[in-house]
């Protein structure tokens, strides 16, 4: 039945989503009219490349990308809608369920603009679409070399992690901790350098999607003439908050710096930053005793397992048969037990009692989040800010903070 009367006209389709089967991403459905109400369609992945050349298509300002594992063997098919999407100012939001870093890495570099993991974190879907409305940051803004603040020195303190059993989180707790100092205060957040001392298989550079450069090396081959200008070429900025020196793009002895090296390098930093980040490799070498002799507070990450009781004996001869501040060590332990494990609780209570130490700091499992964090390349904060690791963590860093003024008013 028609009418004399002129007819509204529907409202511009600004988006869609484009999946398998957008039913198994009953999140992302909820998201998206709470988003853009009825401005948004559905197309499968066969569907989307026809639609991208329909006059439709013009007032598309993004698509949300969903899949999740069963999708892998389609990558060639997603990236070709990446590839056309860019192609017609289209952005791409990509939401991932158990995607393997591999793909996921692969995707993002076809040109995805954002990421966003599933299920989806409250509000975060909403925050991907703001930032794409945004204006869009020159080139290299996260990745840019830092420039270092010409300013009154600084004696910046010095934080270590050590893991002391492989895997047991010295990276994630390095990584998150420096994120949290460098976003502390809001607008008078104190400066912060990450050091990725783990010269052969360091991982800073993933947990934060860096790229390794060959900078990094040709500045430890020389630390003799080693100057601010070369010192901050080699740092990479992250979301201009945090300052990074990864580690170098090819493996390289332990040994090659010394001690004489990892001085240089830890007092220009602490020149020029509040806090001095620095993550060890879980092997002991000529310059651990540099760094332990540096360091304000020396963590050592282990967790409830013979491997990590082992090693904490070993390394505590170790230290005290050459009369090193073993003292100076602070336990921490990763995948601690829940309040209400009684029976975790006794188990830490016997291993800190057993191998004669304190354990100063545990930290609770965080889970798989901590895993995609680390392969989305972001910190906590910004992946999963309601994880208990990630809350733990910024305690620590507030305590640490407050703590570090404390000691600065006094002074």
């Amino acid at each position: 039945m028609s009418s004399g009367m002129p007819q509204p006209e529907a409202s511009p389709i600004v988006a869609c989503t484009v999946s398998r089967d957008v039913q198994n991403f009953d999140l992302l459905i909820e998201d998206m009219e709470g988003a853009l109400g009825e401005a948004w369609g559905d197309l499968s992945f066969a569907e989307a490349l026809a639609f991208f050349g329909q006059p439709d298509a013009e007032s598309l300002e993004f698509i949300a990308l969903a899949m999740d594992e069963s999708d892998e063997e389609d990558l060639g098919l997603i990236g070709e809608i990446i590839d056309q999407a860019r192609a017609r100012n289209i952005r791409v939001i990509l939401i991932a369920e158990d995607v393997t870093p591999a793909a996921l890495h692969q995707l993002l570099r076809k040109g995805a603009d954002e990421f966003v993991p599933y299920p989806i974190p409250e509000g975060e879907l909403q925050l991907a679409i703001d930032r794409l409305k945004a204006p869009e940051p020159t080139p290299e803004v996260r990745r840019e070399s830092a420039t270092l603040n010409t300013g009154v020195a600084k004696q910046g303190a010095v934080i270590v992690t050590h893991g002391l059993a492989g895997g047991a989180g010295s990276t994630t707790v390095a990584v998150n901790l420096a994120w949290e100092l460098a976003n502390i205060d809001g607008d008078d957040a104190p400066s912060v350098c990450l050091i990725d001392l783990d010269l052969q298989f360091g991982s800073v550079s993933t947990y934060l999607d860096l790229p390794r450069r060959d900078v990094v090396f040709e500045m430890l081959s020389d630390t003799e003439s080693m100057d601010e200008e070369i010192f901050a070429q080699a740092l990479l900025s992250y979301e201009d908050k945090l300052q990074v020196l990864t580690s170098p793009a090819e493996l390289i002895p332990l040994d090659f710096i010394n001690s004489e090296d990892v001085d240089r390098i830890v007092e220009i930093a602490r020149h020029h930053f509040d806090y001095v980040v620095i993550d060890m490799p879980s092997t002991l070498v000529q310059w651990s005793e540099t760094i332990l002799q540096a360091a304000h507070v020396y963590f050592a990450i282990l967790e409830l397992d013979m491997r990590s009781a082992q090693n904490t004996l070993r390394l505590k001869r170790a230290l005290q048969s050459e009369d090193l501040p073993f003292n100076k060590l602070r336990f921490a332990l990763n995948r601690a037990p829940k309040f209400t494990d009684l029976s975790g609780k006794s188990r830490v209570k016997r291993m800190a009692e057993s191998l004669g130490i304190s354990i100063d700091l545990q930290l609770p499992d965080g889970g798989k989040q901590v895993t995609q964090s680390a392969d989305h390349g972001m910190p906590l904060a910004s992946s999963a800010a309601k994880s208990p690791l990630r809350k733990e963590i910024a305690k620590l860093a507030a305590s640490m903070h407050e703590l570090g003024k404390s000691d600065a008013k006094a002074a």
